[in-house]
C-alpha cells in the first residue's frame, strides 16, 4: 500500500515547510505562519453527459 499524498504548500501563506500535526492523520502545520489545517477527500463529481446530449433540445 502506498502512502497518502501530502500537501505541497500551505493554503494560507504558500510556504512549503509543512509537517504532520499530532491529533489526526489529516492535520498539517505550517512552520512559517504557524497555522494548522486539515486536508480531506470530499467525494467524486457525478459523470457528466456528453456535450451532444446536453445541447440537443427537441422543439416542435
Amino acid at each position: 500500500m502506498s502512502e497518502r499524498a501530502a500537501p505541497a504548500y500551505c493554503p494560507y501563506c504558500g510556504d512549503e515547510d509543512l509537517r504532520p500535526e499530532e491529533g489526526g492523520h489529516r492535520r498539517w502545520s505550517c512552520q512559517s505562519c504557524r497555522r494548522v489545517f486539515e486536508v480531506a477527500f470530499v467525494g467524486l463529481l457525478a459523470a457528466r453527459p456528453p456535450d451532444d446530449a446536453r445541447n440537443s433540445t427537441s422543439r416542435p
